[in-house]
This record gives C-alpha cells, sequence and structure tokens, in this order.
C-alpha cells in the first residue's frame, strides 16, 4: 500500500482520531500535518509493519505528548478562555451546552490525562492496549485516568439524589 492509498482510505478516521485527543479540530489537524509529514518519509518502513495506522495512531500520541506541543496548547487554551464566554441554555440547548463544557473541560486536562480519557471512554479501548499505545504501563494509564476524572468530577456539579432517581 502506497502513502497515498494509506491517505486516501485513513485519512477521515485519523483526522477524527488526532481531534478527539487533541481536544481540539485545528489542534488535532495540526498534530496529524506533523505526523503524517513525518511518516512519508519513512513511509516504505511503516507499510510493511503489521498494522500501519497502528503505528502512525502512536505518533499522533507521541506528538501530543511532546514538551513542545504541550507549551503551546497551553498558550492557545488561555487565550480562548479569555475570549469565551459562558454559555446559558434550557432545554434540548441546555445539554448541547452541557456537551461543549464538558469537551471544554476535557480539552483543558494535561495531554496525558486526556490521551487516556478519550481513549477509554470514546475508543472504548482497554487500559492494556492504552498502555501498549502510549508506551507506558498500566498503573500509569489507570492512574492518568483517576487524575483526569477527579479533576472533571471537582469541576462538574453532581447531581443531587433528587436528579439520580
Amino acid at each position: 500500500m502506497t502513502f497515498e492509498e494509506f491517505l486516501a482510505a485513513r485519512l477521515p478516521a485519523l483526522t477524527r482520531y488526532a481531534t478527539a485527543l487533541a481536544g481540539d479540530p485545528d489542534a488535532g489537524a495540526d498534530v496529524l500535518q506533523d505526523v503524517l509529514v513525518k511518516a512519508q518519509p519513512r513511509w516504505s518502513r511503516i507499510a510493511e509493519l503489521e498494522s500501519p495506522e497502528a503505528y502512525v495512531r502512536r505518533m499522533v500520541i507521541n506528538e501530543l505528548t511532546s514538551a513542545r506541543r504541550q507549551l503551546a496548547a497551553r498558550l492557545r487554551r488561555e487565550r480562548v478562555h479569555h475570549a469565551a464566554e459562558p454559555v446559558t441554555a434550557d432545554g434540548h440547548d441546555e445539554r448541547i451546552a452541557q456537551r461543549d463544557a464538558l469537551v471544554r473541560l476535557i480539552r483543558d486536562l494535561p495531554a496525558r490525562q486526556r490521551i487516556v480519557i478519550v481513549l477509554r471512554y470514546l475508543e472504548d479501548m482497554a487500559d492494556a492496549d492504552i498502555a501498549v499505545l502510549m508506551g507506558c504501563s498500566i498503573v500509569t494509564v489507570r492512574t492518568q485516568a483517576m487524575r483526569g476524572l477527579a479533576t472533571l468530577r471537582a469541576v462538574l456539579p453532581q447531581p443531587s439524589l433528587e436528579e439520580q432517581r
């Protein structure tokens, strides 16, 4: 399979993947572009692997966790936070507003926590598979998930007992 054939077949899925992990469509597109620029000259070796797409997905995670990328993302978030206004709505619009608020909160998590949360709950991956993909231990994956969920729980309003019934 040539690099162009790979892109024709898998680019939409890789774009969704990078966007979900980055927490932002623009950042996801930037990360994926950087990864594809690095993968293209090495494609003859990558194509020989058992799963070239898994390798490219790992490259996306590595790019997202690089220190340079984290600094740039933090600076972008700070600019966006100052420009964003709170959304208030009711009914169906309220659910959309809540979902958008949750996406913003996930986007604000540190990169490794965000990646674990997205892979675990959006991609429905097991902790062992996430550990292999991220190149870390299962304990590290669980720790990052625990910390990310704790941060989200601390910020999100907790439903009352009446709402849970």
